[in-house]
């Protein structure tokens, strides 16, 4: 059903849900338009609901929900940043590709980072929000995070970070031939006064971490292994890696100086979890970056 009381200077045309269906599917049966320019509208970021701007196709519709279609092509302009892809976006979360080089969050200067590009994007295309941090990645570990859109959303997923992720997992260059095709590794985590994390066999007052690692593939020189992480510590992958004597590649902090691609070979590939409020499964991937594959050809 269709309605227009707050069409605002005739830039959006207002409908109602009657019925649950995706978002894509819904559109198409609704929506006086063409196929292509719909799913333009739909990637340009021109449609919201209950005002909120929503761009992934099958996102589940409820009946009473509120749907804005943009009439005009200022709102249709895909978000573009050389640092961030946004991967999927509600009126909770937003899960974003970071790239390497920038941080996740201003850590009290005023360096780029992902939450101050996000803030931008949310004032630009009128989101009464801001990006909550969860979790962070290193400035030259690239791949997927999560940012939550409230604050309440952000206690959610912090307070039960460990219960509401249910896989996570990174993919990295190491340096020289990986010995085992997979196994553990399990120790203590625990910052110097210089705040390098080193490792201990027994418990040393640190933190308990455990890593599982696959390999994917090895020449000589280089292997490509999977780690899935048990638990979430400062460094993890990094200590561990150079605990195993194959540390990441470009890791400048504990590497051996073997840096075949001029970067921190580290990318957080695969993000599993509850929904935080709607407790859905919510599963995300993205492809192992090509410099990686690379040098195992």
């Amino acid at each position: 059903m269709r309605y227009n009381p707050y069409n605002k200077q005739g830039e959006y045309e207002h409908y109602t849900v009657g019925e649950e269906k995706a978002l894509l599917e819904w559109l198409l049966q609704n929506v006086p338009q063409s196929r292509s320019k719909i799913k333009a509208t739909l990637q340009g970021r021109g449609i919201k609901v209950d005002g909120k701007t929503v761009s992934q196709f099958d996102y589940m519709l409820k009946p009473g929900m509120r749907i804005s279609v943009s009439k005009t092509k200022r709102n249709q302009q895909p978000f573009k940043s050389r640092y961030v892809k946004i991967v999927y976006e509600d009126r909770w979360i937003i899960v974003v590709e970071k790239a390497v080089g920038i941080l996740s969050m201003a850590a009290g200067h005023s360096s780029l980072n992902v939450k101050s590009v996000l803030d931008d994007y949310f004032r630009k295309s009128r989101q009464r929000c801001t990006a909550h941090v969860v979790h962070r990645l290193d400035r030259d570990t690239s791949g997927l995070m999560v940012y939550a859109k409230d604050i309440e959303t952000e206690q959610t997923l912090e307070h039960a970070w460990h219960d509401i992720v249910y896989d996570r997992r990174y993919v990295a260059v190491v340096s020289g031939e990986m010995e085992e095709d997979e196994g553990t590794v399990s120790n203590w985590l625990k910052d110097n006064k210089a705040y390098v994390t080193y490792s201990s066999p027994v418990d040393n007052g640190g933190k308990y971490a455990v890593t599982h690692y696959h390999t994917l593939a090895r020449t000589t020189d280089h292997s490509l292994v999977e780690f899935r992480l048990e638990t979430g510590r400062k460094n993890q992958i990094r200590v561990h890696t150079a605990d195993l004597g194959h540390p990441v590649c470009g890791d400048v902090k504990y590497g051996n100086g073997d840096d075949p691609l001029h970067r921190l070979c580290l990318h957080a590939y695969l993000l599993c979890f509850e929904h935080p409020v709607t407790h859905e499964p919510m599963e995300f991937e993205t492809p192992i970056p090509t410099q990686f594959r690379m040098l195992f050809k």
